[in-house]
């Protein structure tokens, strides 16, 4: 047969219709073109009875040479044939009586792997305790002010340790200033240490190794000059040493290239430091009676503060101990009655140190360093002055 095949008296182009797959399109109105061969016609559905498929399984399978593999991997599962009489009145085969080949049951696709539960992102480490931020424009609160806003008070008081600690120190500047200046000397160091490191801690700067070091590098100094000028020259020692570590602290943070408010916070809190240390000098300029005074004054008075009682009934307690540890210290170092009032002026200024221990909700290391430290330090001014003016 030529090229040109001829069916029912029309030249046939196998791609007249644009798919190559072997239909005739049509020519005219009333011609119609068929193919009695196999099609791919979307609208044929020939239907297969049981019979069939059994014979269809009886035949030896079709090999298609080195293409099999490939034609394996690539076919997909056909879907099930509908049972449904075709136009030609034929079942399970084609136009021309052929049985229709039987591909084997259908595989079943296997359903996608679900995918991994999303990995929940790691907890963020412990910081300062921050509300969220918010749109509105409030800035965040701490812990101290949100207690405020609650109702609930930001002080918590050192309790029992510190004051105990405070006590045992009081006794040891009380005894070292019986012996002598340089025997006033050790505890007056450790005093002014813990001063400087709870100083920093207790303004929520932490590590700050360097204030810390040169503040309490400020109160070494204070020492060195007053016991090189002698106690007579005291207040020219302390002040003039607490000048010069207030100019080193301003140059220090100007060096600096923290942002503007840190730097400004660094200033604050160590200047207010390097001050504390410094004024704690006071004690070694004072007169040695005094400062057994006033020692023994503040450990009654912190003590009496630690005590399981109500907030009023307590201050006056530690109050009255003062008093009457200062009437009691002073007869045994010839003061007499005057001991009294430089007993309770030590333990008013020691109340305060206390009072600034416990704000704004510190930490276990502040109570053991600020809470010890601060009563002594606060008391020192009124030692000086009152011992002064008193002896």
């Amino acid at each position: 047969m030529s090229n040109d095949q001829y069916y029912g008296g029309q030249p046939y182009d196998p791609y007249a219709n644009g798919n190559g797959n072997g239909q005739q399109s049509q020519q005219g109105a009333d011609v119609t073109q068929t193919w009695e061969g196999q099609t791919w016609d979307t609208q044929y559905q020939p239907a297969v009875t049981y019979e069939q498929v059994q014979a269809a399984r009886a035949q030896p399978p079709v090999s298609y040479g080195g293409q099999e593999a490939a034609y394996q991997q690539e076919q997909q599962p056909y879907p099930p044939y509908a049972p449904e009489q075709d136009s030609y009145g034929s079942h399970g085969s084609y136009g021309n009586g052929a049985p229709a080949p039987y591909y084997g049951e259908p595989q079943p696709v296997e359903a996608p792997a679900p995918e991994p539960a999303p990995v929940p992102a790691p907890a963020a480490e412990a910081g300062p305790a921050y509300s969220s931020p918010t749109t509105s424009g409030n800035t965040r609160i701490t812990d101290a002010q949100r207690a405020r806003a609650e109702g609930r008070s930001p002080i918590i008081d050192p309790g029992m340790r510190p004051a105990a600690l405070t006590a045992v120190l009081g006794l040891l500047l009380a005894g070292g200033a019986a012996l002598g200046s340089y025997g006033l000397l050790v505890p007056l160091v450790l005093l002014q240490g813990l001063t400087a490191a709870g100083w920093f801690r207790l303004n929520g700067m932490w590590p700050a190794r360097q204030g810390i070091a040169l503040a309490f590098a400020g109160g070494l100094a204070a020492d060195a000059a007053l016991l090189a000028t002698g106690r007579e020259h005291a207040a020219a020692a302390i002040l003039g040493t607490l000048g010069v570590w207030v100019l080193l602290c301003l140059v220090l943070q100007l060096r600096s290239h923290a942002d503007p408010d840190e730097r400004m916070y660094g200033l604050m809190a160590t200047v207010a430091s390097a001050a504390l240390t410094v004024i704690a000098t006071g004690l070694l300029g004072a007169d040695p009676d005094a400062v057994v005074v006033g020692g023994i004054a503040v450990a009654a008075a912190v003590l009496a503060r630690a005590l399981p009682l109500p907030g009023p009934v307590s201050l006056v307690g530690a109050l009255l101990a003062s008093a009457g540890a200062g009437i009691a210290a002073g007869g045994l170092t010839g003061l007499g009655a005057s001991g009294a009032l430089l007993g309770l002026g030590a333990g008013v200024c020691a109340l305060v140190g206390l009072r600034a221990a416990a704000y704004d909700y510190p930490s276990r290391f502040v109570h053991m360093t600020a809470g010890v430290a601060l009563p002594l330090t606060a008391a020192a001014p009124a030692v000086y002055l009152l011992g002064r003016a008193l002896v």
